[in-house]
């Protein structure tokens, strides 16, 4: 049996697991927090749980293919609902859009409130955004980029759903209307890029959310995670948590030993599920050979500001996802994508689980976390210094906008900034979501999901192929896992 170590437990790496111990493999999984998961993980506050991390799940089949390796259910483990709406936009005119759960309705919202071309323009973009699906999701998603020629027979389709522009430009192609421009194309924002920058590829979303409908774990995103700790436990597959790996021991671009602070590990296979930008200069200490992964050349996401929080009032007329869009949009991202500077006014992204999952109701409380995109690391913000600022910031929108009075009903609180991405989840730079999603970085420019150095080592997760978001680092474990078929079986 080959032994296997997964270092980190995100999404990719529970899957990959999964996946390499269904193949035969002795797998272990290394974690340097407390518990699993990695941005999934859970946060643990007073006497309350929050989700760490993703609350949009899509794709949902992605999960049920893993536990079906061990002809299991995964409805068996936890249980997946329907978020209805998808989202609810808030604009800084204070109108707003909900998008998803009916087409037919939703189109009905957007002939009223906006007009008649500008619906007739949203169905001209989703059958975009379908043809885009057919070829980025359906063919390429699980693909594995070993080489820039293995690029070469799908750029005549790209070049016809035009990947060279920006979703935000693509979508202005169809619609008119400045608030739907902003809301159609925010999806980028979901996964690290900034709309105006992102490869139109990613309109790709659209058409997945529409196809398999968008999903929360009830009692939370932890309820997912806590069930694949269940199946780990039921099919052997040993985990080691507050285990940091600290140096990767290799000899002729083979790997011999992991070092952690448990200890040291003799592996055949190394599977990180760490950042690729982290791993090559904190643990591997070796420079990419790949010209498109050089430190100089990589542009990595912005980062994130998480504020969590439970109220003693129940807040019944907020959506599950209710995004807040500042007047600021443009020179907003440029701000924070590219100035890297400090802003006092984000657009937020409000999460409330209550919305959706009725028991999922802690301590009498409703239970919210609020995520503010802000610049990473990259800048000269010192959090020590802002943190508390930038809350009264984010707190005072939400009062003004969805949570009135919101400050008098704050019965248990806390922040976490880019440091915490830095410190805690080795995110380089405290990026969120590792590389930005644009086209340079994509297919096999993206970090191989088989490293050119090293024989043995291997990659899943949101700086692999695919990309980040829930469907896409699913799908990057079956890339690796093809590749491991191929070169390690």
């Amino acid at each position: 049996m080959k032994k296997t170590f997964v270092i980190g437990s995100g999404f990719g790496g529970l899957a990959i697991a999964c996946r390499l111990k269904a193949m035969g493999h002795d797998v272990t999984v290394l974690e340097k927090l407390d518990n699993l998961g990695g941005r999934a993980r859970t946060l643990y506050h007073n006497e309350f749980e929050y989700d760490a991390g993703p609350t949009v799940i899509t794709a949902p089949y992605l999960l049920n293919e893993i536990f079906n390796l061990f002809n299991k259910d995964s409805r068996d483990y936890f249980n997946l609902l329907r978020v209805d709406p998808y989202y609810r936009f808030i604009f800084s005119d204070q109108s707003h859009f909900d998008y998803g759960s009916s087409l037919k309705s939703m189109l009905r919202q957007i002939e009223t409130n906006y007009s008649k071309d500008d619906s007739l323009g949203y169905l001209s973009l989703l059958r975009h955004s379908k043809r885009i699906f057919n070829t980025a999701y359906l063919q390429l998603a699980d693909y594995p980029f070993e080489n820039i020629q293995s690029m070469f027979p799908y750029i005549p389709e790209l070049m016809r759903i035009k990947f060279y522009k920006s979703v935000h430009s693509s979508v202005k192609t169809y619609l008119k209307n400045d608030n739907l421009v902003k809301a159609l194309s925010m999806h980028p924002l979901l996964v690290g890029g900034n709309p105006y920058t992102t490869t139109s590829i990613y309109l790709l979303i659209q058409y997945l959310e529409w196809k398999w409908g968008v999903y929360y774990g009830e009692g939370g995103t932890r309820s997912i995670v806590n069930g694949f700790e269940r199946l780990f436990k039921e099919e052997g597959i040993e985990y080691k948590t507050n285990c940091e790996v600290l140096n990767i021991h290799h000899k002729n671009h083979h790997i011999k030993t992991i070092e952690t602070t448990k200890g040291d590990f003799d592996a055949d296979i190394v599977v990180s599920n760490a950042d690729p930008s982290f791993v090559y200069e904190n643990i591997l200490k070796i420079k990419p050979k790949k010209i498109f992964n050089k430190k100089s050349i990589l542009k990595h996401s912005m980062g994130l500001f998480v504020f969590y929080f439970s109220t003693k009032k129940i807040y019944n007329d907020v959506q599950h996802h209710t995004i807040i869009f500042n007047k600021r949009h443009k020179g907003l991202l440029d701000d924070i994508f590219d100035n890297k500077v400090y802003i006092n006014d984000p657009s937020l992204y409000l999460h409330r689980p209550l919305a959706t999952d009725k028991k999922n109701i802690q301590n009498d409380c409703d239970s919210f976390y609020v995520l503010a995109p802000v610049a990473n690391n990259q800048s000269d913000i010192n959090w020590s210094d802002k943190g508390n600022e930038f809350c009264q910031h984010v707190i005072s929108i939400l009062s003004d906008t969805v949570l009135p009075d919101l400050k008098s009903h704050i019965v248990d609180q806390f922040f976490v900034t880019p440091d915490y991405f830095e410190t805690e989840l080795n995110s380089y730079n405290g990026s969120g979501f590792g590389i930005q999603p644009i086209f340079r970085q994509s297919a096999y420019f993206r970090y191989s999901n088989k490293s050119q150095e090293l024989d043995n080592l291997y990659f899943v997760g949101a700086g692999s192929h695919p990309g980040a978001g829930v469907p896409g680092v699913l799908s990057s474990a079956k890339v690796t896992e093809k590749l491991i078929l191929k070169y390690d079986a």
